[in-house]
């Protein structure tokens, strides 16, 4: 979409200093202290085939700068969901105008809650920015199976991380990962993908 929009019209510097000032109140919240690199935004777009999916959960946003290049791949009748929990990110990303999306203010724990509550189905892809690394491993294992439950059949969980916690935590869920790197950010991320199976028949990816 071609629409001028608040967050299209925030500068990555702008959003630098947002995402620090994020950090600095919520660093248990917030994964790295500046936003994601356009080379990582590409990544994960290719990663979740954002462009032929017809529903996408991101968890945690941020300041929306991945949620701007998910937008911009997304379909015309595909639609975003943005859960992220730290009210300062959902104001500056709620200014987005894109009719596709839809921002939610509370925890990725409700994933599915959340879709519901929002008329949206089964996501083909579900995108985490959120920082398992700090928080209680119960916690992060509780969303990594509702996000692998909230899943439609062929759907994938990607998950992109400074540290290696969410491997570990995935892994006793779902099963081993497939992993990528992507050097070009500040720090380096990894990311995590598993796939579920078409059958959904909920075995591990």
């Amino acid at each position: 979409m071609d629409k001028v929009n608040g967050l299209q019209m925030l500068s990555w510097r702008q959003r630098a200093v947002i995402f620090f000032q994020g950090f600095l109140r919520h660093p248990e919240l917030v994964g790295s202290v500046i936003p994601s690199s356009r080379f990582l935004e590409k990544k994960l777009v290719e990663t979740a085939n954002v462009g032929k999916a017809s529903v996408v959960v991101e968890l945690g946003p941020g300041t929306g700068g991945t949620t701007k290049a998910f937008l911009k791949a997304l379909p015309k009748e595909g639609r975003l969901l943005a859960i992220e929990i730290n009210p300062d990110f959902v104001e500056v990303v709620s200014s987005n105008a894109d009719s596709r999306l839809v921002v939610h203010q509370g925890s990725a724990e409700d994933i599915r809650e959340v879709l519901t509550r929002h008329g949206l189905s089964a996501p083909n892809a579900v995108i985490s920015g959120i920082p398992f690394s700090t928080m209680p491993p119960s916690l992060g294992r509780r969303i990594i199976q509702e996000v692998w439950d909230s899943l439609a059949p062929g759907g994938c969980f990607v998950a992109y991380q400074v540290r290696g916690k969410v491997a570990d935590l995935g892994q006793e869920v779902l099963g081993q990962p497939l992993v990528a790197v992507e050097a070009l950010n500040i720090p380096p991320v990894r990311i995590y993908t598993w796939r579920k199976p078409p059958a959904g028949n909920g075995g591990k990816g």
